[in-house]
């Protein structure tokens, strides 16, 4: 058993969609830092376990829960599950998010309501689920995206409206908690190669020829930004939005 050690040692920390990707190297970055971590998953319940399994292995407790960011019902009773599980919450990161792309007259309704009901309802619902658990020195972090300040190709409007509704929703949060020592910030990533865009993906050359850098980020490079925004050294910012994109919207 390693004995648990950092600046987050005794938080209590929730990921929404920490099976895989972005999600999963954030659990793994908080739990490098001393946090117990859940994290909610749809589908992946083997991926889940493996992150897990993971966390465990750096001597922090950890627990998968099973819920549909779809379903109002299901983010509140995430909540719920995730306190009975670690005895409260310190520290929540909402980053389940789906993509669809499609011009606007021609999308379909059943897109549209999938994108607002999981990028832009579930991330109310399940901070409003939190807010009662978090203490003073709490923290909230949106996983949005760098699309929300920058369209830089047709197809992905709905979808960056859903992200740019995050800005807002970081913006008002940090007003209504503060006072209570509490801080909201949004994480915007950039191209980062996970399942759902991929580095060798159909578009990844498109990309890295618009970005300065050059280069797909890594999950681990957004993971980075959130468990600083989730350390004691980020006391001072709130309402903030940290584009962690390789410069694409320089």
């Amino acid at each position: 058993m390693v004995e648990p050690s950092g600046e987050l040692v005794g938080k209590r920390a929730l990921v929404t969609g920490g099976s895989r990707g972005i999600g999963a190297a954030i659990a793994l970055a908080l739990a490098d830092k001393g946090a117990d971590v859940a994290i909610s998953y749809e589908r992946s319940a083997e991926r889940a376990t493996e992150v897990v399994r993971a966390i465990e292995a750096k001597g922090r407790r950890a627990v998968a829960i099973q819920a549909d960011s779809a379903d109002p019902a299901a983010m509140t009773a995430l909540v719920g599950r995730t306190v009975e599980a670690l005895g409260g919450l310190d520290i929540l990161v909402n980053n389940a998010g789906i993509a669809r792309q499609g011009m606007v007259a021609e999308m379909s309704l059943a897109d549209i309501d999938a994108l607002l009901n999981v990028n832009v309802r579930a991330a109310v619902l399940v901070a409003q689920a939190a807010i009662p658990h978090l203490k003073d020195g709490g923290r909230i972090v949106f996983i949005g995206s760098c699309l929300a300040d920058r369209i830089t190709a047709p197809g992905v409007t709905v979808y960056s409206m859903t992200k740019s509704a995050q800005i807002a929703l970081t913006h008002g949060l940090a007003r209504e908690l503060g006072p209570r020592d509490i801080t909201v910030n949004l994480v915007q990533p950039g191209a980062t190669n996970t399942d759902m865009n991929p580095a060798d993906g159909a578009h990844a050359e498109i990309l890295r020829s618009q970005t300065p850098l050059g280069r797909y980020g890594q999950p681990e490079d957004v993971a980075a930004a959130v468990a600083f925004l989730a350390s004691p050294a980020a006391r001072q910012i709130s309402g903030a939005t940290l584009t962690v994109d390789g410069g694409l919207n320089a």
